[in-house]
C-alpha cells in the first residue's frame, strides 16, 4: 500500500471514531454525568423589539434550570438585541453567549448545534414565543422514547393579537402524541411550505449521527434540512400540542425577493433535489420527494419571471439553477412533463411564457 493510500485509510479510521465517540460517547455523558437534557439554542440577528419576550418564554417552561442549557449566538447584531436581555443573561448561570460577525441564521444554528451539551436540541426563532409550560411535557416525552424527532403544533399570530391575549392560556388540549416512523412523518405530516425548524425537538445524538447541518449563509436553509431530518430519522413522535407563537407579518424581510435570495433559493432547491438520491428511498418517498421540490421550483419560476425585473438577471438564475442541478425532471402528469421539456431545452422562453400566462389570467379576469 502506497504512503498515500495508508493515510486516507487512517484518516477514514479516524473520521470514523469520531464520530462514533460523538454519537455513543457523549449522549451517555450528557444522561449520567452533566444532567443537560436541552439545549436551546437561539440565533441572534437585530430583533431588539422581540428578543426579551422570546428571551422570558424560554423560561417559562417550568424546567429546572440545572437541566438545560440556552445558547444564545448573536449574529453581528447592530441594534440593542443583546442590551436589553443583558439582565436576564445575568440572571440565569445556564445562559451562553457566542458572538460572531454577521454570517447568517444558518451559520449561527451550526455553530449552537456545535457548542450543546443536551440530549435534544430546540431552536426557536428569536421573534417568536414558546407557549408556557408547553415544553416540559414534549421532553420529558423525547426523554423517554428516545424519539430522533418530536414535532409539535404552532400558532400564527400578529403582533397585536399577542398584545390583546392572554397567550399563558392559549393552550387548550390535552397533551398526546403519536409515534411514527421518519417515513411516516415526511409522507403524512411534512407541508413543503411550513418546513420550521423551531417545532421540533431533535435528537441530538441523531443530528452528530447524521451529519445534518444547515447549509451556510443562504436564505431558506430550512427546506433541505427539515426535508433531510425527516427521510433519515428513525422513531419519532407527532405531538398535539402547542408549542410555538410564530410572529405574523414578519415575512417581507425574507420574501422581499432579489437577485440573491432567489439564487438562494435555487441552492435550497438543488440541496433537497439531491436528497432524491438516497439510496433505499421508498417509491411513495420519491413521489412526495420530488412534488414537494417541484412545489419549490415552481415557486422559484414565479419570483423570477415576475419579481426579478432585470433580464439578464433572470438569465443568470436560471443558468445558476441549471448548473446547481443539471438532471432535474419532473414527470409526473402532463404539466411537470411538458414543462420540464421546455425547461431543460429552451429555459429562457420557459420564464417568457410563465410571464405570459400569468399576464393572460390577469387579463382574463378582468
Amino acid at each position: 500500500m502506497t504512503k498515500s493510500a495508508q493515510l486516507k485509510t487512517m484518516k477514514k479510521k479516524l473520521d470514523h471514531n469520531i464520530w462514533y465517540y460523538s454519537e455513543k460517547t457523549v449522549p451517555l455523558a450528557a444522561n449520567y454525568y452533566s444532567m443537560t437534557q436541552l439545549s436551546i439554542i437561539v440565533p441572534v440577528y437585530n430583533v431588539e423589539p422581540y428578543i426579551r419576550s422570546c428571551m422570558e418564554s424560554i423560561f417559562r417552561q417550568g424546567l429546572n434550570e440545572t437541566c438545560f442549557e440556552v445558547i444564545i449566538v448573536n449574529d453581528g447584531s447592530t441594534d440593542h438585541s443583546m442590551e436589553v436581555i443583558q439582565d436576564i443573561i445575568s440572571q440565569h448561570s445556564n445562559i451562553t453567549v457566542i458572538n460572531q460577525e454577521n454570517l447568517s441564521l444558518s451559520v449561527a444554528r451550526n455553530k449552537g448545534i456545535a457548542a450543546a451539551q443536551g440530549e435534544y436540541i430546540l431552536m426557536p426563532d428569536s421573534d417568536d414565543l414558546l407557549v408556557e409550560g408547553s415544553l416540559k411535557p414534549l421532553l420529558e416525552k423525547a426523554l423517554e422514547t428516545k424519539a430522533d424527532l418530536v414535532v409539535a403544533d404552532f400558532l400564527n399570530m400578529t403582533d397585536e393579537e399577542i398584545e390583546q391575549n392572554d397567550i399563558h392560556l392559549l393552550q387548550k388540549s390535552v397533551f398526546s402524541s403519536r409515534e411514527k416512523s421518519g417515513e411516516e412523518l415526511f409522507l403524512q405530516d411534512l407541508n413543503p411550505y411550513e418546513c420550521y425548524v423551531w417545532r421540533t425537538l431533535y435528537r441530538r445524538g441523531f443530528i452528530i449521527k447524521n451529519k445534518l447541518t444547515f447549509v451556510p449563509g443562504i436564505y431558506f436553509q430550512d427546506v433541505p434540512f427539515t426535508h433531510e431530518c425527516y427521510l433519515k430519522a428513525g422513531k419519532c413522535l407527532r405531538a398535539s400540542w402547542l408549542l410555538n407563537i410564530y410572529r405574523k407579518g414578519h415575512e417581507s424581510s425574507t420574501f422581499s425577493f432579489n437577485k440573491k435570495k432567489t439564487k438562494d433559493f435555487c441552492i435550497a432547491i438543488a440541496k433537497t433535489w439531491e436528497l432524491t438520491h438516497l439510496e433505499g428511498l421508498s417509491p411513495q418517498v420519491q413521489d412526495k420527494l420530488k412534488t414537494d421540490v417541484y412545489a419549490s421550483f415552481s415557486m422559484m419560476i414565479w419570483i423570477t419571471a415576475h419579481i426579478i425585473k432585470n433580464h439578464s438577471d433572470r438569465k443568470e438564475i436560471i443558468d445558476f439553477m441549471r448548473q446547481l442541478t443539471p438532471d432535474l425532471w419532473f414527470n409526473k402528469g402532463i404539466k411537470q412533463k411538458i414543462g420540464s421539456l421546455i425547461y431543460r431545452y429552451m429555459p429562457y422562453w420557459y420564464i417568457y411564457l410563465r410571464y405570459l400566462r400569468k399576464n393572460f389570467i390577469n387579463l382574463s379576469r378582468k
